[in-house]
């Protein structure tokens, strides 16, 4: 069972590369932050010649979540100096001309398009209605295993490396074992590789393709799923109810929706924009451009749907194709 990993993978950098992100930031502060004519309150500190402002500062802070009245002064306090070290390598960078490396003009126009490109889905995301008190209580109603019989699973998955003309002999062995451990000695005995691994997920921590199915298994029950490498079995070790209130689940209901709709909206007026642009592929690109499209192009977006959705998880899809239910295991 693999893990949804939401945030962006970290590369290593060259340290030519990571002065460059410095230079970066920079130059996207400075739009926020006053200029040469900025008022001499407004600015915080002076590094060399260059001013830091307040407005750098304010920037910076709203940025930051959970940041509670009485912690506002000392993490300014902090900002300022992280800004005070990011003018520093500025300045250094600036030395070296490495504001002129291509690589980094090319990442500072990238980052520039990027941000105009989600102003532009912000500000159409922010023209669509919020989902009405019927709507929320629809979508409550509607996914009875994510709130009023809400459970917190404890799951355990066996991968088993098999040939799928093995599969039938594995589900008997399992179907005829009284104890996971029982299946697990099966599975030596007649030298089956496999990895397993346990888990207690709550019932907003799995996405909706799967809860439907685990939410219909009994303690002690399986479900079994094909993969690219053999079989994946997942057990249901046991369970425990913990239903949300419509009341609580409503705050992130409400969001889902209303994030579901900016991205509706925004992929609705690109398609259009797309059917009433001239666009015309060149050289390698229009003979791919020629061919059917696997995948439909992806849209800016002004909210990311799986950090508000309340079946956002971290169990990876099942292939529905391959799979069967079981019972007896205990």
């Amino acid at each position: 069972m693999r893990t949804r990993d939401h945030g962006i993978q970290a590369r290593r950098a060259t340290p030519a590369l990571a002065v460059t992100t410095a230079v970066l930031a920079a130059v996207l502060l400075a739009a926020c932050g006053g200029g040469s004519g900025a008022k001499a309150s407004q600015t915080a500190a002076k590094v060399n010649k260059e001013e830091i402002t307040v407005h750098q500062i304010n920037f910076v802070l709203q940025r930051q979540p959970n940041v509670k009245p009485e912690q506002v002064d000392a993490a300014s306090r902090q900002i300022l100096e992280r800004l005070i070290d990011q003018e520093l390598a500025v300045q250094k960078a600036q030395d070296l001309k490495l504001d002129r490396d291509p690589r980094v003009v090319q990442q500072i126009e990238t980052a520039k398009r990027e941000i105009i490109a989600r102003a532009y889905a912000d500000h159409l995301g922010d023209t669509a209605s919020k989902p009405t008190d019927e709507e929320i209580r629809k979508y409550y109603n509607d996914k009875p295993a994510l709130f009023a019989e809400r459970r917190i699973y404890n799951l355990q998955e066996i991968n088993i490396e098999a040939k799928p003309d093995q599969f039938e002999a594995i589900r008997t062995k399992l179907q005829a074992a009284k104890t996971l451990p029982e299946f697990l000695e099966a599975l030596k005995t007649d030298n089956f590789k496999f990895v397993g691994s346990q888990m207690v997920r709550s019932a907003e921590q799995i996405p909706l393709n799967n809860l439907d199915a685990i939410s219909r298994l009994k303690d002690g029950q399986f479900i079994m799923n094909g993969n690219p490498n053999g079989l994946s079995v997942l057990f249901l070790a046991g369970s425990q109810r913990q239903p949300a209130t419509e009341a609580q689940a409503r705050p992130s209901i409400e969001m889902f929706l209303l994030n579901q709709r900016r991205a509706e909206l925004v992929a609705k007026d690109i398609k259009s924009m797309r059917d009433n642009a001239k666009i015309e592929y060149v050289g390698k690109f229009a003979e791919a451009a020629s061919a059917p499209a696997s995948s439909p192009a992806s849209t800016p977006t002004a909210v990311s749907n799986t950090a508000s959705d309340p079946a956002a998880g971290v169990i990876a899809p099942a292939d529905s194709s391959s799979t069967s239910k079981g019972q007896g295991i205990q």
